[in-house]
């Protein structure tokens, strides 16, 4: 039997595994896997010790990882619109044995990645050998800040200020930036992430540790007023990429009237959030989840500006020092973007 390892969730913590190395039947594709992201659910997984499942809720091992990509090394005799040796980055819910990484039975922080009934352009799309892996395995997130800004219906003639400058705050970044919208600023509490911001686009940055968001806005994006006729800054959009509750009042306190907020962290419970402050700007909420459509949307734009996007990428850690990688993952502020990569 041959066998390969694999990262599974233990409380706080990883567990590299022996595992068997999946043989891909008829409909199925084997992937390589030269590189895969760790994300937000990945720590969060952690920290639970697994997955609740079951009718009782308990919690269960998974595999992690969904944010990989690699090379084909096996097809099934049906598979036809692939070659062994093409090079493709994967929806982690386009597979049939549960989503990748995210409870289903196999996940992408392994050295191979079994694909279900495999097919291109609902599984796999297949990318050049002119964008390095680690860039590539940026796809998944990407697609998520994709979403993020389609929800905006952000223009061209839009102010944008997008808090958290994360992957997904980043990457939201660079996509309002390539839609042409006219003025998007950053806020964030830590100043390296705020000169990677400037890095890739950012017309500006807010320190909102040190400085006054709403003032700041105001400069930037002028002056206008709520529905009371009270002051308050021209910005049109505000995307939530960091989750805190201090985003939402910032938001509440500086909107003017008629101003979106695009929700695409997760918000945990709080009563800390002044939800009828919305009534003064007559604010729109609007939630972003995933990726309905724009996971291979995003490909093509990722591989034209790939050097752009991978100034995201603060950490490439090898495989073999992958609890480091965790490591770096599970403390707060001591990596923007971590992503594991495999042996050539």
């Amino acid at each position: 039997m041959s066998t390969m390892k694999s990262v599974h969730t233990a409380k706080d913590k990883i567990e590299v595994v022996d595992v068997e190395r999946p043989v891909p039947g008829p409909k199925d594709a084997l992937m390589r896997v030269r590189a895969c992201g760790i994300c937000g659910t990945d720590t969060f997984f952690l920290h639970l010790g697994g997955m609740p499942s079951g009718p009782d809720g308990a919690l269960r091992p998974i595999p992690l990882g969904h944010e990989p990509a690699g090379e084909i090394v096996e097809l099934g005799a049906e598979v036809t619109d692939l070659k062994v040796g093409d090079r493709v980055v994967v929806n982690p819910q386009g597979v049939s044995s549960g989503i990748i990484g995210c409870g289903g039975e196999h996940g992408a922080m392994s050295e191979y990645l079994l694909l279900n009934d495999c097919e291109v352009g609902r599984t796999v799309t297949v990318f050049p050998g002119t964008v390095p892996f680690d860039v590539a395995s940026l796809n998944e997130p990407m697609a998520v800040a994709r979403h993020c800004v389609n929800r905006s219906e952000a223009t061209p003639d839009d102010t944008v200020v997008v808090f958290g400058a994360g992957p997904i705050g980043l990457g939201a970044t660079i996509w309002l930036k390539l839609r042409g919208v006219k003025h998007v600023v950053v806020a964030d509490v830590i100043p390296e992430r705020l000169e990677t911001a400037l890095a890739v686009g950012a017309d500006a940055v807010i320190n909102s540790r040190t400085e006054n968001v709403t003032e700041r806005l105001k400069e930037l994006h002028g002056e206008a007023a709520n529905a009371l006729g009270q002051p308050r800054a021209g910005t049109d959009i505000y995307i939530d990429a960091a989750g805190v509750p201090a985003v939402f009042n910032a938001t509440v306190d500086s909107a003017k009237w008629g101003a979106k907020l695009v929700m695409v962290a997760v918000q945990k419970k709080s009563d800390q959030i002044d939800l009828g402050g919305m009534l003064r700007s007559e604010l729109t909420l609007i939630a972003s989840q995933g990726y309905p459509t724009e996971i291979f949307e995003v490909t093509a734009e990722l591989v034209e500006h790939h050097e752009r996007f991978a100034k995201l990428i603060s950490h490439r850690i090898p495989f073999a020092e992958v609890d480091t990688a965790f490591d770096l993952a599970l403390t707060p502020g001591a990596a923007e973007k971590v992503v594991v990569t495999f042996d050539e």
